[in-house]
């Protein structure tokens, strides 16, 4: 069963050993590793971590940054040889359940790269709805991304 739970210092030392992203999503590996989104946000205050297990096996990892009163950006990482198995939609559900009854946000949102289509499928299905697009530098390319939010969603049950 999946569970989710605060994310510890030895997770991210095993984070940062998984193995490689390959194929289409092989863009985002950078996510994981040395001054990826872990080591970004590890100054800042105001923002959740969530390890995702399934029993005492680390699958993945999520997390809600407060961009402002009420509202936070998402992140989702599943490891690379878990893909496929349906394990971000769970951990997707478990991580806005502990943003609105938990966090009490009121919107959380996220971007997505356009090119992403499972995951853009995979947000659909949990509720997320396209709110806009956006271009960023990422390691020194331009990358153009879907802009996505979900509000106030209390009935996030289908975990």
């Amino acid at each position: 069963m999946i569970s989710l739970r605060k994310l510890t210092d030895s997770d991210r030392a095993a984070i940062k050993k998984w193995p490689v992203y390959a194929g289409d999503l092989e863009q985002m590996d950078y996510a994981l590793r040395e001054n990826g989104w872990l080591d970004e946000i590890r100054s800042n205050t105001d923002v959740s971590l969530y390890a995702a297990t399934d029993g005492d096996e680390l699958i993945g990892f999520s997390l809600l940054a407060k961009t402002g009163a009420g509202e936070a950006e998402f992140r989702i990482a599943v490891r690379a040889d878990k893909i496929g198995q349906r394990l971000g939609e769970t951990i997707t559900t478990l991580t806005l359940r502990a943003g609105f009854e938990e966090l009490e946000l009121s919107r959380i949102h996220l971007i997505v790269r356009r090119n992403n289509s499972r995951g853009i499928r995979l947000y659909q299905r949990v509720g997320f709805t396209g709110c806009g697009e956006c271009r960023k530098e990422i390691r020194g390319c331009l990358v153009d991304f879907l802009k996505m939010e979900i509000t106030n969603r209390r009935d996030c049950t289908h975990a």
